[in-house]
């Protein structure tokens, strides 16, 4: 497997896709940088002055506080951005004539607001038949919840019913962090644009693709929604302090870690745990002597187990169990995840041209043959307009009239 720098000349994979990113905020705008990673000419269309709404996100009081707009980077690089007024008959003209040089649209209007600006797929396909369009919707594209607003924390989290079972016995429901569900749905985007793109190789025929917030959220909560479909009971959540499996726990370590056990065959792996941990007595005890056992006495086990735990630092218990075939992890945080040296080598994280956000998250896409392309600074709104209006054919007299007009930002 290929996991350096290409060693031959190649074309990126998605290198000469004209893709079209008419949305806003965070799912549907990361697929498009997803696209534009491996190769597609994506352009931003954004409503002039302020552009994407996600343009400020970094100052909302839930985001990691910065001076620095390291969302938009995140978001918006590799993208050339239009400004353009959707609802005058200028935009329109422009829009059109991109729509039919494009490959791909990607929307997330609500369904009533692509109505009014002509933006459905049935207003589209007459322009551009093989045209891939795709639309992002929090609940979906019918229903008596069509038209209501979706965020990643409403319909992926909480109306999929992660949150709330997720949540330990009696107490409240968490509250997820920022685009967590987002990000997850964008790749989902891209596996229905490709599938798309894939399907017209075949007929020459483009066609609508797309998924919503709600679908990603049962999606991902999928193993207990599929229990419940045949009538199964997901069992409320015990907390660390009175688990039902003392050995697929959490532990506090000296060092105030957070170390998760996750001994899911501890029938195999009992008696080399007890070596590990140099508790010769916990494997001569009768309360444990067995699975069963161990179970009707967990919380029995765990007590035992809540002060060992606690007599050394993380690091002690990872030198421990490495090699073991125990599984075990640390609960990481942000800080120790962005100078991990294992995240190094999974490519997680991506260097930028950009001098104030000189490192941000890569694509998880894996690609033997290819590297995605190194990001510098995201567009200012509209940086690009007379650029990809000359590229559409418009003359200089024709650019300065739709400026006029009110038409371009």
């Amino acid at each position: 497997m290929t996991t350096g720098p290409m060693t031959t000349e190649e074309p990126l994979p998605l290198a000469g896709l004209l893709v079209l990113d008419i949305s806003s905020f965070i799912a549907a705008p990361a697929a498009a940088a997803a696209l534009a990673d491996f190769g597609a000419d994506v352009i931003k269309i954004e409503p002039p002055v302020d552009g994407d709404p996600h343009r400020n996100s970094f100052r909302n009081a839930s985001y990691p506080q910065s001076d620095h707009n390291f969302p938009w980077q995140l978001d918006g690089r590799l993208k050339r951005s239009l400004a353009l007024d959707l609802k005058t008959d200028g935009a329109r003209t422009i829009l059109e004539r991109l729509l039919k040089r494009a490959d791909v649209m990607i929307v997330n209007f609500p369904p009533p607001a692509r109505e009014r600006l002509k933006l459905r797929w049935e207003d589209i396909e007459p322009l551009n038949p093989r045209l891939i369009y795709c639309s992002l919707t929090g609940y979906g594209e019918t229903g008596p919840d069509r038209d209501r607003p979706g965020f990643d924390i409403t319909a992926y989290f909480g109306r999929s019913g992660i949150l709330d079972a997720a949540r330990y016995e009696g107490g409240p429901p968490g509250v997820s962090l920022p685009a967590q569900g987002d990000r997850a749905t964008a790749m989902t985007l891209v596996a229905a644009i490709l599938m798309g793109l894939r399907r017209r190789d075949q007929t020459g025929k483009g066609g609508w693709v797309g998924t919503s917030l709600y679908a990603n959220g049962v999606w991902a909560n999928g193993t207990s929604a599929a229990g419940a479909l045949i009538g199964a009971k997901l069992p409320p959540r015990q907390g660390p302090e009175t688990p039902r499996n003392a050995l697929t726990n959490l532990y506090r370590t000296k060092d105030d870690r957070w170390l998760q056990l996750l001994m899911v065959r501890d029938d195999r792996l009992w008696e080399k745990f007890c070596a590990t941990v140099q508790r010769a007595d916990l494997l001569a005890d009768p309360r444990f002597a067995s699975r069963p056992e161990r179970r009707q006495h967990s919380l029995a086990l765990a007590a035992e187990l809540v002060p060992m735990f606690a007599s050394r630092p993380y690091e002690e218990w990872e030198r421990l169990f490495a090699g073991t075939g125990i599984p075990f992890g640390v609960i990481g945080r942000l800080a120790d995840v962005i100078d991990d040296a294992q995240a190094e080598h999974a490519g997680i994280f991506a260097d930028t041209t950009n001098p104030e956000i000189p490192r941000t998250v890569n694509t998880p896409i894996r690609l033997g043959f290819a590297q995605p392309r190194t990001a510098g600074p995201p567009p200012t709104v509209g940086q690009h307009n007379d650029e990809l209006l000359r590229e559409a054919g418009f003359s200089d007299s024709e650019i300065d009239a739709l400026k006029k007009s009110g038409a371009l930002g």
